[in-house]
């Protein structure tokens, strides 16, 4: 199957990246290489870009896609949290814009045996976003206990059922192992009120999105990385974030406000004594959302946020 995904927010990150013809960009979440295609346009003869993912048909896919590119471009198999050692033994210290494109791809949600997706019936419960680890999704839902089914469901899933929906798994399991899409379906919507699954969208939308961030540790790997990337970016440099639901959104946001404003000193203090320093400015108080006419042209870009951070050194 051909990896097709439709980068969201593309002419807006790329604008926002302020690309230099001679600079360095990293892509921590490479994908199908949308958005780095279009900054190793840019580039020029000196330009550098680096392309991680840790998804196998990503790192395929992008390597097609930037063949023309290939003298400037450098694609690796790995984890964005990785980033920092990646860069290091290609004997860069420094960049001028990285990019992350979170969530999961439309390649991931339309191969049903990736199990990402709940629209499919008989697909395997994996929602791996690398195939060598060996936790697959039906381990959670097949080991996890209920209390910490409810604690993932509610905290990651936001779903107001989630008590409900971790007891009737942990219920039918007792029966059956759980082991496809459809069968945690049918739990889900056993496990949530009619009258709201007619209004409320797919009942085991939020379901998913909860088992697919706690097996793949997206919000820690996210919220523990932010810091050392922002201390990558050269002065002036950008980093660009594009986030699909609202705790990635919170953990950007928030990260991104501590690294402009660190003073930890209390709001009395005529002074700051603290000597944490500010590390650069967010570039929009607000985030930019996609276009009517992105809208209109792809649905999956409804959730989108892009945040922007600026360096500065002192």
């Amino acid at each position: 199957m051909e990896f097709n995904h439709t980068s969201v927010l593309l002419n807006e990150t790329i604008e926002e990246l302020h690309i230099k013809p001679d600079g360095i960009y990293v892509d921590g979440t490479l994908g199908g290489g949308g958005h780095a295609y279009e900054v190793c346009k840019r580039l020029g003869e000196q330009g550098r870009f680096v392309g991680i993912d840790q998804d196998a048909d990503a790192i395929c896919a992008a390597s097609k896609r930037l063949e023309e590119f290939k003298d400037k471009v450098t694609i690796v198999r790995s984890n964005y949290s990785n980033m920092k050692q990646v860069l290091s033994e290609l004997g860069i210290t420094k960049v001028d814009g990285i990019v992350l494109d979170l969530g999961v791809s439309s390649f991931q949600l339309d191969t049903p045996e990736r199990g990402f997706t709940y629209r499919v019936e008989d697909a395997p419960l994996d929602m791996r976003m690398d195939d060598r680890q060996t936790l697959t999704a039906k381990e959670i839902v097949n080991t996890y206990s209920e209390m910490e089914l409810f604690r993932i469901i509610r905290d990651y899933g936001e779903d107001r059922f989630a008590k409900n929906i971790a007891k009737h798994i942990v219920a039918e399991r007792e029966k059956n192992p759980i082991e496809t899409t459809g069968q945690l379906n049918a739990i889900i919507r056993g496990a949530i009120p009619k009258k709201v699954q007619v209004t409320g969208g797919h009942p085991s939308k939020r379901t998913y999105q909860a088992l697919r961030i706690e097996l793949n540790h997206e919000l820690d790997v996210l919220q523990d990385n932010l810091d050392t990337m922002i201390d990558l970016l050269k002065n002036e440099g950008r980093i660009c974030i594009i986030t699909f639901h609202s705790l990635e959104d919170r953990i950007v946001k928030s990260n991104f406000k501590k690294n402009e404003n660190p003073c930890t000193c209390p709001s009395n203090f005529p002074v700051c004594v603290c000597g944490n320093k500010s590390k650069g400015h967010v570039v929009s108080r607000k985030p930019i959302l996609p276009s009517d006419e992105e809208l209109e042209k792809n649905t999956r870009s409804k959730s989108a946020k892009l945040r922007v951070f600026e360096k500065e050194e002192a």
